[in-house]
């Protein structure tokens, strides 16, 4: 176990860190202080050199996360969100920058600023029972924690409109249909599956993994020309690195490779 929080409970598997958000009477829904606790959090494994993966999840089997909690949504003032909004949007984007590469294992019902979460993951694995909403125009808000960025950019343009304009509640299938979800499995085998895929990322060399993440959210963001610069660059890098030398060592003779991040 790692430190102890509030809103989470944080627990270490070997090199993969199970991060769940744990307020379960409230839909897991969250507060300031969840998405302070949160970036604390992040700020723990980020420096935590044993941890490679992260997969985040809410508690129960009913919500993975309602959103902002409404006693939250009852004192939010224009002064509010002009002056403090970007630093919760940051919260969420340090996920999605975040050193190692995140899984969502999306365990039932995403709504709001909760699905805008779990759009920061790196791969969302969602349990065949989840259900999905953007629905802040019903209550006379754009969504405002990165969701007409990241969903539009996860489903395309007409999608994210569809979604957001409408409020609509979409199952499970049809969130794997518009790829908005990458992995669909039955709940029960939810957490396996999400620990399966965290250990064979685990396995890799965390160097090749960095560089590879930050190239692929480059990819979003950056004419071609840059992309391949940075691909070129984390090559460069990466093969000067003892994992690059372990990797081929391991391969010519014939074992499984351990991997230092070194």
């Amino acid at each position: 176990m790692m430190s102890s929080y509030n809103d989470f409970t944080v627990e270490k598997k070997g090199a993969i860190a199970l991060v769940t958000l744990n307020r379960p009477h409230k839909g897991n829904s969250w507060t300031l202080d969840t998405y302070q606790e949160m970036e604390k959090i992040q700020e723990d494994l980020h420096y935590d050199d044993e941890v490679r993966v992260v997969i985040f999840t809410g508690a129960g089997d009913k919500f993975f996360c309602a959103g902002a909690d409404l006693s939250l949504l009852a004192k939010l003032t224009p002064h509010f969100i002009s002056r403090d909004l970007y630093r919760y949007q940051g919260i969420n984007t340090r996920w999605d920058r975040f050193i190692k590469p995140v899984i969502m294992a999306i365990n039932g019902i995403t709504v709001g600023s909760g699905l805008e979460l779990a759009l920061c993951g790196d791969i969302r694995i969602a349990s065949s029972s989840s259900l999905f909403s953007i629905n802040e125009v019903r209550i006379g808000l754009n969504p405002d924690m990165g969701g007409t960025q990241r969903l539009t950019r996860t489903v395309g343009p007409s999608q994210a409109k569809r979604l957001i304009f409408t409020a609509e509640r979409i199952d499970a299938q049809e969130a794997a249909r518009i790829g908005l979800v990458d992995i669909l499995v039955e709940p029960e085998n939810l957490l396996n599956e999400a620990l399966k895929m965290a250990e064979q990322i685990a396995g890799m060399p965390p160097y090749a993994i960095r560089f590879a993440k930050k190239a692929i959210n480059l990819a979003v963001d950056a004419p071609l020309e840059i992309g391949l610069m940075y691909e070129e660059a984390g090559s460069t890098f990466c093969m000067g690195t003892e994992d690059k030398k372990e990797a081929v060592d391991s391969i010519l003779e014939k074992r499984q490779p351990k991997f230092h991040g070194r």
